[in-house]
């Protein structure tokens, strides 16, 4: 079994190179070099076994051996998959059977540097030696750049009316929270360009609450809204009009604190919620 070893310096926090890494819609575009298409199967939990296949249902199965969030991944590869169905054993699975893959992350002054170490047999290694390289400048090219997520609705208004449900302070306080036990008991919104909203967002039992701010940079109404948060990420929502439905689309750039999966159920929650308090206000 041959050791290959590859490292890349990126311009971002390891945070954002662990969600680079293990997000299901960013690992589908690094490791489309592999395999157009290519995807993991698993529950990302130590010790959990995880498949790696292309959209035919071929690939190969392991174990996620150690994890260390936003520091170290090891995968200890066991054998092969075909139509979906873990394969049994046979002369060529076992000449690779037991080869590990692992990653390594180590940050310094905001720069991380990813290790990559990956045993292959004498057939692949040309191989991977070609396409590694390539996923990882792929993997450099998504953590220096925003990651942005989309969420979207139909809602069955016309586009007046959801733009006014949308931007309007006593409205807002009814519609924005993900979910029953958080309300904004208060909205504050200055609605042009370069004017300031707050929205206040706690939850119900008052255990915890923030303000979530920021600056418009775009007002056109009843077609977009485009805004700076306080912590400089920026968002777009487009209204997209088609008479009696109008179609609600955001996009956002995401944080590194919460899992890209997580901000985007959040999100997608209040969007819903959005929907279902403008169709019942007929």
């Amino acid at each position: 079994m041959k050791k290959m070893e590859f490292e890349i310096k990126i311009n971002a926090p390891a945070k954002k190179v662990w969600q680079v890494l293990w997000n299901d819609a960013t690992y589908r575009k690094w490791t489309s070099v592999f395999s157009e298409g290519s995807h993991a199967v698993s529950d990302w939990k130590e010790g959990s076994k995880i498949q790696f296949l292309d959209t035919k249902g071929s690939g190969m199965y392991s174990v996620i051996e150690s994890l260390k969030p936003n520091e170290y991944m090891a995968f200890k590869h066991l054998g092969e998959v075909k139509d979906f169905k873990e394969q049994p054993d046979t002369k060529e699975t076992n000449s690779w059977k037991g080869a590990m893959e692992t990653y390594l992350l180590k940050e310094e002054d905001g720069i991380t540097t990813l290790y990559l170490k990956s045993d292959s047999n004498e057939e692949f290694e040309g191989y991977f030696k070609d396409t590694f390289p390539k996923a990882l400048a792929l993997i450099k090219k998504l953590a220096e750049r925003p990651i942005e997520i989309t969420v979207e609705t139909p809602v069955k208004a016309p586009v007046e009316k959801v733009w006014k449900l949308f931007t309007a302070p006593e409205h807002i306080t009814k519609w924005n929270n993900a979910s029953e036990d958080w309300h904004t008991p208060a909205a504050q919104n200055d609605l042009k360009v370069n004017g300031r909203f707050v929205y206040r967002m706690e939850a119900k039992d008052g255990s915890f609450g923030f303000d979530f701010g920021g600056v418009y940079n775009e007002v056109k109404p009843n077609e977009a809204i485009a805004y700076t948060m306080d912590d400089g990420r920026k968002a777009k929502i487009s209204f997209i009009n088609s008479g009696k439905e109008t179609k609600v689309i955001e996009t956002f750039e995401a944080e590194t604190e919460n899992s890209l999966d997580l901000q985007q159920g959040g999100w997608q929650s209040i969007l819903n919620n959005f929907k279902n308090y403008v169709e019942s206000n007929s």
